[in-house]
């Protein structure tokens, strides 16, 4: 892969039917290998709870399991939802990431919890979680737990109490904040920190965000200018109607979801296409279509280039959202998308 664009990965590991968690995770794990070969920027894992269709609810462990068996490609979250967790555990866990594969990690941070209602209260039961309402205070908190100076904490005694997440850090992740809204560009440009655009899920408010992102930016030492990408899922195959076909099992999943109908794994494309017709699902999936990379090889970097071109970023990170057919292994079209973007570009 050689040009001025970049291109990354976001994985949700998809669970098909009849599929079990460890082959879904083992299917990532083998696509984050191939990314790594084809010449992919980076390969981040998001972070979801609780859902029928989707295997990637601990990045830690999984960025851990995809940097011990690649060799090049950077490794993060997309992201860490931090109202699920503890600053300090997750400046832990990026700490001893970074020892794993010094100059590879990248840890992406979330606002949003994830999750539903009731999995974010079990989330707040089963350990310790941070106040969202303090979300820029525990950025910080995390970024100077990071550094490798760590951080110095002032007891009630009056005595300070040195802080770190790992005892000799040589260097530190890369902090990204994400989000698809005013609130992170704006305080990802505050803090002079790396921002990304969660297109993926949410195309509206893009251009806001970025514009507030680039012209509020304040340089900090580690990212003297702004930067940032956007996300966008992708179904590529060799015609535009087999990508459209391959699609259509994540785009009925997302119908489901944003029509609060009941979740179950996601369908093979044989089962999708044979699904009774639906208006209302139908009107859902045609919006959403619109707005993702669904075509032949040509068609998709052509999209991917004006959607660079008109956001004003060097890279883009891809959701290989494409199906696989009954008789195919399930990450049949998860594969032919990342294969073909790659040889055309």
């Amino acid at each position: 892969m050689s040009d001025s664009l970049h291109l990354s990965v976001l994985d949700l590991i998809p669970v098909r039917t009849n599929q079990s968690s460890a082959d879904a995770v083992a299917g990532a794990l083998a696509l984050a290998q191939l990314a790594d070969r084809l010449g992919y920027e980076r390969y981040w894992f998001a972070e979801h709870h609780n859902m029928a269709s989707v295997a990637s609810t601990t990045p830690p462990v999984l960025i851990a399991a995809v940097a011990a068996t690649t060799e090049r490609i950077r490794v993060g979250s997309g992201g860490v939802m931090l109202p699920n967790h503890s600053p300090l555990v997750v400046a832990e866990q990026f700490a001893a990431l970074e020892a794993i594969a010094p100059g590879r990690i990248d840890l992406g941070i979330g606002r949003a919890p994830g999750s539903d209602p009731v999995i974010t209260q079990l989330l707040r039961l089963s350990g310790t979680t941070s106040d969202v309402d303090r979300f820029p205070d525990n950025i910080a908190d995390i970024l100077s737990l990071l550094s490798t100076d760590g951080a110095t904490l002032r007891l009630t005694s009056g005595r300070e109490y040195d802080i770190r997440a790992t005892p000799a850090a040589a260097a530190v992740p890369t902090l990204w904040l994400l989000g698809s809204s005013d609130y992170s560009a704006k305080l990802a440009a505050s803090l002079g920190l790396p921002y990304v655009f969660a297109n993926h899920f949410s195309g509206d408010g893009i251009e806001a965000a970025l514009h507030h992102y680039r012209t509020g930016y304040q340089p900090s030492e580690a990212h003297p200018e702004p930067r940032t990408f956007l996300t966008v899922n992708a179904s590529v195959a060799p015609t535009k109607e087999e990508a459209y076909d391959r699609a259509l099992p994540q785009l009925r999943t997302m119908a489901r979801l944003r029509l609060g109908r009941p979740m179950h794994a996601l369908e093979t494309v044989d089962e999708a296409l044979a699904a009774e017709p639906d208006a209302m699902s139908d009107e859902v999936i045609a919006a959403m279509a619109g707005r993702w990379i669904i075509g032949d090889a040509a068609q998709a970097i052509d999209a991917v280039r004006r959607l660079s071109s008109q956001y004003g970023v060097d890279e883009v990170m891809i959701s290989p959202i494409a199906g696989a057919r009954t008789a195919e292994p399930a990450g049949a079209g998860r594969t032919q998308t990342l294969e073909l973007l790659a040889g055309a570009l």
